[in-house]
């Protein structure tokens, strides 16, 4: 036992990024997370929360990991306010079974998260994957109103909704979303919730890469407010499928004034078999921009000669490689693409990659803050050291 709480050997199968741990722990409250983190600290064993596995492989491994952290015995759904529009969940919560709960009431969490099924609620504020109706509804970090974390010294800390103890100066929510397991452990959050809409519609149309970005730049300052504006690439040298979402009510009519907009293609109930999926992530590249820079986008993806997915109207896409690719071949696509967008007024993150020499993040200005912030939170670097910006 490791701080009192069930722990097991680790397997071949529990592996970070290739790291192997020595031992899982199980913990099932936010109380035995801080007797494991504090035992932890007492021997300087470094530390990696885990979810639902479905995006462990995303960022670089760990320097070291001694202890993987599971949170899959924390799923509980702690309290759901309906008439205020709020649910307090336990972070191993998978994001499917939290929907099915909150449909039971006409509720939902408008994000549209991959592997749904399986990725839980802490997995998905640790790497925080932005889902179609973020260009409406925000991401993550947008819905989430409180939150429980726990320090590398075992630390109970809340901010947000029903603080109970807060770091002062601190937005934890901001701070620990997207973070990657490197500030703490993401225990509990509570968020926002919207009524589920009483209907839906897709706008679905083939378009060339030449008319793309003007169409996409009018669907989302339409009056007909979509909800979401996704393209969909899987030939780099393809035509482009533009699918738009309008949500509530007089859907139909909203619909059709979107697809007399773009002049062609159809309305249907049918959610697109691609929208929000990501199909495979052995190399998974994101790419955010202004949407004004869609085109370059677009061209310098097709040049990558990577297949393409994401939201023109929010500015962030998402390239996967469906087939094996090269060490030096995948480095040098990465740099002209980087370059591209750069150029761009964008930047290029490669959440998922095979080889270490990849580089997965580029210049971030932010980083001596990003850095100042670790070693407040962690100054041991015991918290899946190495697994963000710069090493941190």
């Amino acid at each position: 036992m490791i701080g009192g709480v069930t722990v097991r050997q680790a397997g071949a199968d529990d592996a970070v990024g290739g790291v192997r741990p020595r031992w899982v722990a199980l913990p099932e409250t936010v109380e035995e997370v801080a007797a494991v983190l504090r035992a932890c600290a007492g021997q300087d064993l470094a530390v990696v929360p885990a979810g639902g596995g479905t995006k462990l492989h995303w960022a670089p491994p760990p320097e070291r990991c001694d202890v993987l952290l599971d949170l899959c015995c924390m799923n509980e759904i702690l309290e759901h306010a309906a008439g205020d529009l709020v649910v307090r969940t336990q972070a191993g919560v998978t994001m499917g079974a939290l929907a099915g709960v909150l449909a039971g009431k006409g509720q939902e969490l408008a994000l549209d998260v991959p592997f749904a099924e399986h990725a839980t609620v802490g997995g998905t504020l640790a790497a925080a994957p932005p889902g179609p109706r973020a260009f409406r509804y925000g991401g993550a970090r947008d819905l989430l109103i409180g939150i429980t974390v726990v320090l590398a010294d075992g630390t109970i800390a809340r901010s947000g909704g029903k603080v109970v103890k807060n770091v002062a100066g601190y937005d934890l929510g901001k701070l620990f979303t997207g973070s990657y397991g490197t500030l703490g452990v993401i225990a509990e959050a509570t968020f926002r919730l919207h009524p589920l809409p009483p209907d839906r519609r897709w706008v679905v149309a083939r378009l060339d890469r030449a008319e793309t970005p003007r169409i996409a730049a009018a669907l989302a300052a339409s009056q007909a407010e979509p909800s979401a504006v996704e393209v969909d690439r899987p030939d780099p040298g393809g035509p482009i499928t533009l699918a738009a979402l309008v949500e509530g009510t007089a859907a139909e009519d909203r619909a059709g004034t979107l697809r007399e907009l773009i002049g062609a293609g159809s309305v249907t109930r049918e959610r697109p078999p691609w929208w929000g999926l990501i199909q495979r992530d052995e190399v998974l590249v994101e790419v955010r921009f202004p949407p004004s820079a869609t085109g370059a986008v677009l061209d310098a993806a097709a040049e990558a000669g990577l297949p393409l997915r994401g939201s023109p109207a929010s500015g962030r896409v998402l390239l996967e490689s469906w087939q094996a690719v090269e060490e030096d071949e995948l480095v040098a696509v990465v740099a002209g693409l980087r370059e591209r967008a750069e150029a761009a007024g964008g930047r290029v993150n490669v959440l998922a990659a095979p080889y270490e020499s990849v580089e997965r993040w580029g210049d971030v200005s932010a980083l001596p803050l990003m850095r100042r912030v670790k070693e407040r939170f962690d100054p041991g670097r015991r918290m899946s050291p190495g697994r963000f910006v710069g090493g941190i």
